[in-house]
């Protein structure tokens, strides 16, 4: 047997563990109060405090943010909300002063709102106050 097929664990067991485990994402910010201001009172989001961080209540998921000092932002989306008119969204997310990102890529374009059209759903990006990209999406 090679070192290389020693290190490689076996396939063969299956773990029941993860399964039934509850999970939830996190990321980090750079300020909590900011971010308590942020999602709590300009989202609307239920937010609990707790002696490591912030728990935000999304629907029927949690997402934990945890305060980092060398905090630097997620080069991707860390939080999609799921509605039923992004039209919508995005005039509430206007009236409140936040501004939508707006990509030019080869595979990705947005229009002149910020909408990225597909056949089959829309998406639009925002940033919070650390700077993490979050997203809106609407399914056909």
């Amino acid at each position: 047997m090679t070192a290389k097929a020693a290190s490689m664990p076996s396939r063969k067991k299956v773990s029941n563990v993860f399964k039934t485990a509850k999970s939830f994402s996190s990321y980090s910010v750079n300020d909590l109060n900011k971010a308590k201001e942020f999602y709590g009172q300009t989202l609307g989001l239920n937010v609990l405090e707790t002696p490591e961080g912030l728990e935000l209540r999304t629907g029927d998921s949690t997402v934990f943010l945890y305060p980092k000092p060398n905090h630097t932002p997620a080069s991707f989306t860390v939080l999609n909300f799921k509605v039923n008119d992004i039209e919508e969204a995005i005039e509430e997310l206007a009236s409140m002063g936040i501004n939508l990102e707006h990509y030019n890529l080869p595979d990705m374009k947005t229009d002149t709102r910020g909408i990225f059209r597909a056949s089959d759903h829309q998406i639009c990006w925002f940033k919070d106050p650390a700077g993490n990209i979050l997203s809106i999406i609407e399914q056909q």
